[in-house]
């Protein structure tokens, strides 16, 4: 690099670029993202170990809370855009851990549900799981992350609640 474009860099450094937004470090979105990526760390290698990756364990977890959803509801509870959704659906209903019926109601309506052996999974996986949901609790503090939760579902609720599937809804 010449040194005239050495200066010329080094002039565009943060000194020379005054935005009128606040510092990228302060960003809403960029810390609640930096948060999920350290709180998912300590999750990732149990859900490798069971050969599950984020989306699928998510799927699974919001299928074990109810008898049967239908796949737009499930999109939108477990936070993933359709096309995502069809590729693991298809992935969990090969190995047996969803199944998939149609809506008698509405023969265009699929509902998915979990399997037993899906149940089965999710009881294999639960003791690691709720062992790091103990250790993040003692590392942060079980009444900090108590308040953290509710901080975060008043923040969702002051957002406007029903949040948007927007495009980044499988990061």
């Amino acid at each position: 690099m010449s040194e005239t474009r050495a200066k010329a860099a080094k002039a565009g450094s943060k000194e020379a670029r005054k935005l009128p937004m606040r510092d990228f470090s302060q960003s809403l979105p960029m810390a609640l993202l930096r948060a999920r990526e350290a709180v998912m760390r300590q999750f990732r290698p149990s859900l490798r170990r069971h050969g599950l990756t984020e989306q699928q364990w998510r799927i699974l977890r919001a299928l074990a809370a109810v008898d049967a959803i239908e796949v737009t509801e499930l999109a939108r509870v477990a936070f993933l855009l359709g096309p995502s959704l069809s590729r693991i659906v298809r992935d969990l209903e090969a190995r047996g851990l969803i199944e998939r019926e149609v809506d008698a109601r509405d023969l265009r309506r699929g509902l998915l549900s979990i399997s037993s052996k899906g149940l089965k999974l999710i009881a294999e996986v639960a003791p690691n799981s709720e062992a790091i949901y103990a250790s993040i609790a003692r590392r942060y503090g079980a009444r900090k992350l108590a308040a953290l939760h509710k901080m975060l579902g008043e923040l969702e609720l002051s957002m406007g609640g029903d949040v948007d599937l927007g495009e980044n809804a499988d990061d």
